[in-house]
């Protein structure tokens, strides 16, 4: 194909592709069916996890529940088979850890079957400066929030493929689109799960394989305990997310197939004009937003919770 032609096309296609957006925002697209689908969480045991396994569980889907914590996950089980889970399965993994992934996941493949929707949550922060933070929990930040995605998609990824279904979602952070000051080690763990993510996607999209679905998944502080003390400087505007609120909006977005979901809407913005900004004005803008103090007065989550 000639300059000209191929050129022709591409714009025509970039029209189209536009407007066809456009019309998506005011007529959704219907969303998908997921009863009998086998769904697998990572970080089931609490939080966000815990929660979209429970919105999972009301579809009817058959839930894999994985964690670290032990009590946490059998309360999550427990909590899904009320909701009306067809099954429900939890197992003791730690994903920080390639060994343990790949067990536990042949280990499902046994017993359950072939996962045909992977919901990468599982996540950790330390909260400290860079300079503050040890080795040893850099280390492990990076480990459960971005290379238990590489195994767990090396795990299950290959049945997906096999039969052309399937739908990868990882559960990232709007820390992975913008650098936030105190937040070195989990911002970088999370630019890295979103581009994992993305050249995945890219890579089924060349294989052929329009069958397998790809959602990302970046919300502003959610209020799970994960980020307690952290602040907002305008709530109206940057508001720490509700729990369940934000369980819905993920769930949504897998059934409807949506491909990146960022909490609140006003961050679409942002993220739309971060790249086209002078340094210095992305800077001023990022102290107004109250980027350079959000972390201040960070505690954490409890660890008895």
């Amino acid at each position: 194909m000639n300059f000209f032609v191929e050129t022709l096309l591409t714009l025509f296609l970039s029209l189209y592709y536009s407007l066809e957006a456009l019309v998506l925002m005011v007529v959704p697209v219907r969303k998908k069916k997921v009863d009998g689908e086998i769904v697998l969480v990572t970080g089931a045991g609490s939080g966000i996890g815990r929660l979209v396994a429970l919105e999972f569980a009301r579809l009817h889907a058959t839930l894999v529940l994985w964690d670290i914590n032990v009590e946490g996950n059998q309360e999550t089980a427990r909590l899904a088979r009320e909701r009306g889970a067809s099954r429900v399965y939890n197992y003791l993994c730690d994903c920080s850890k390639k060994t343990s992934v790949y067990e536990v996941a042949d280990q499902v493949k046994r017993e359950v079957g072939d996962v045909s929707i992977l919901i990468n949550n599982a996540g950790i922060v330390t909260g400290k400066k860079f300079i503050d933070s040890p080795d040893a929990l850099m280390e492990k930040t990076i480990e459960v929030n971005t290379l238990a995605h590489f195994w767990t998609y090396k795990a299950f990824l290959p049945a997906m493929i096999a039969s052309n279904h399937g739908h990868l979602v990882s559960i990232s952070s709007s820390a992975g689109l913008f650098p936030v000051n105190g937040l070195a080690d989990y911002c970088s763990s999370k630019f890295g799960a979103i581009g994992f993510a993305e050249s995945i996607a890219l890579e089924m999209l060349v294989l052929g394989k329009n069958g397998i679905k790809t959602t990302i998944v970046c919300p502003y502080f959610i209020n799970t305990g994960m980020f307690d003390g952290c602040k907002t400087k305008w709530p109206h505007l940057l508001p720490i997310l509700d729990p369940n609120y934000a369980a819905r909006k993920i769930t949504d977005a897998v059934l409807r197939e949506q491909v990146l979901l960022v909490m609140p809407r006003s961050l679409y913005f942002l993220f739309a004009v971060k790249n086209m900004l002078p340094v210095k004005l992305g800077i001023l803008l990022g102290n107004y937003f109250g980027v350079f103090s959000a972390m201040e007065n960070f505690k954490g989550r409890d660890k008895k919770d």
